[in-house]
């Protein structure tokens, strides 16, 4: 079995030096933002709504997004 990954940052350091992310989702720009989990984990999170084309018809879509730090959980925190 591989080692686990450790986290280069720290969670103070997340905290203080991360950004909201940009990301597209079928052309439309959305903003994730710096978040700190419930589960002591850190990273991104988007939640919102667009429409996608399927066969000419506009369709609804609801987005929930988590993006975390892999091995975040374990970091150190300050």
């Amino acid at each position: 079995m591989p080692p686990k990954t450790s986290c280069p940052v720290t969670a103070a350091q997340f905290a203080e030096k991360a950004e909201p992310l940009r990301i597209s989702i079928n052309g439309q720009e959305m903003l994730a933002e710096v978040k700190a989990f419930s589960t002591g984990s850190f990273g991104w999170y988007l939640n919102g709504k667009t429409v996608i084309t399927v066969d000419g018809k506009a369709v609804s879509v609801q987005i929930g997004m988590n993006m975390t730090v892999v091995g975040s959980k374990e970091a150190a925190r300050e």
